[in-house]
Order: C-alpha cells, then structure tokens, then sequence
C-alpha cells in the first residue's frame, strides 16, 4: 500500500504526477492512499486474454509489452510501456469486455496498479490532473491513429524510425523478432532495413541490437 507520506515520495508514480501531471502534494496524497503496487518477474504475464483487466498499469521500473495471438498462434505486438509509461486494455477496463490481449514483463518490472476510482478522484480533487489525463488520452488516440496509417501504407524503413522516435531507449532491451513483430514485418526485413540504415551512416543515438 503507498499511505505514508514518505513512502508516497520516494516512488517514481508520485514524481510523475507531481512534474508531469502537475499535481500539488497535498492533491496525490488524498487521493493516492489506496493505490498498490506489483512486482512481476522476466517472462510473466500481468493480464492474459479471456481476463477481466481490472487497472491500468503505470511502470515504475522495467519494461512490459502488450500483444495479441491470431489464429495461427503468431504473436502481435501492440505496444511497449517502459518506465513511466501507463498500459491497459482499454476495451476490457472501461467497458468490462473479456481481454483479447496479453500483458508480458519483458524484464523484472514493478508496477503502480490504478482503479477507475483513482482517476474519478483525481479529475475531481485537481484540475491540473483533470487537464492532464484528457490530454493524455487524446494523446493515445492520435498516436493510435499514427500507428495505424503506418502499418497500412509505410514502408518497412519509416516504420522503423517511427519506432526510434516512440521509443528512443528501447533499442537495446527488446529483441529483434519483438520489434519486428510491433512494425507489422518480418525479422529478416527488419534486419534489411538496419544494414540499408546503416550504409546511409545512419546511427540511432540508443545503438541497436544486431
């Protein structure tokens, strides 16, 4: 549980909604005293499909990933959250649908686990919060809409420098076939695109995997 205030300060979520959500101290701590935290290890899921997702998930340390199985088995991934990143299935948390997705730790992650209350509370207890997560949520939805204009006309080489600029950190931390899997293309295409990148002396400030 996060209820003392020295407890509440030392965790990332509270550096987050104090400089990035512009929360006052005394605003998270009334409304911060329910929350709970999870440590998931390396390779465990934190939500599997035909679950009810019950929070959205705020990383505090680690990496996770979200992805879907088709009918042959193959995996898509969906989205990355690193750290201070939210992650949810939206479809499952707002409307109560059974999920038909998947949460993965791709590291050893810890996580803030955040009700519908905790929001409902805080839109009413700051307007800076307020201002924030309707922000925050068009956000998504334009980086969706992003994402999906992309995968249906961009070459293999912009999706991949999409990638780069949403994720400048995590050239290092996610395999190969992973981020293969999050472009919409093959492991060997993706391998393609680094060389032909690489002999344009492109170089990504992260490095990258080989």
């Amino acid at each position: 549980m996060i209820s003392e205030k020295s407890q509440l300060e030392s965790a990332p979520f509270y550096t987050y909604l104090k400089k990035t959500a512009g929360m006052s101290d005394d605003e998270i701590l009334r409304v911060s005293a329910d929350l709970k935290r999870s440590k998931i290890e390396k390779s465990n899921l934190l939500l599997a499909k035909g679950a009810i997702c019950n929070y959205s998930f705020f990383v505090e340390k680690g990496l996770l990933r979200s992805y879907t199985l088709d009918e042959s088995g193959k995996e898509h991934v969906m989205q990355f959250a690193p750290e201070n990143w939210f992650i949810v299935d939206r479809s499952s948390v707002y409307f109560n649908d059974v999920s038909e997705s998947y949460i993965e730790a791709i590291e050893d992650t810890e996580v803030v686990l955040i009700g519908e209350d905790f929001f409902n509370k805080a839109n009413e207890t700051s307007p800076a919060f307020r201002k924030f997560n309707d922000k925050l949520l068009h956000n998504h939805i334009r980086h969706m809409q992003k994402r999906l204009n992309l995968l249906l006309g961009a070459t293999a080489e912009v999706r991949y420098l999409s990638f780069i600029e949403m994720y400048p950190d995590l050239l290092l931390r996610v395999p190969q076939w992973m981020i293969a899997s999050y472009l919409g293309i093959t492991p060997e295409s993706l391998s393609r695109v680094r060389k032909e990148l690489a002999q344009k002396n492109f170089r990504p400030s992260s490095g990258y995997l080989s």
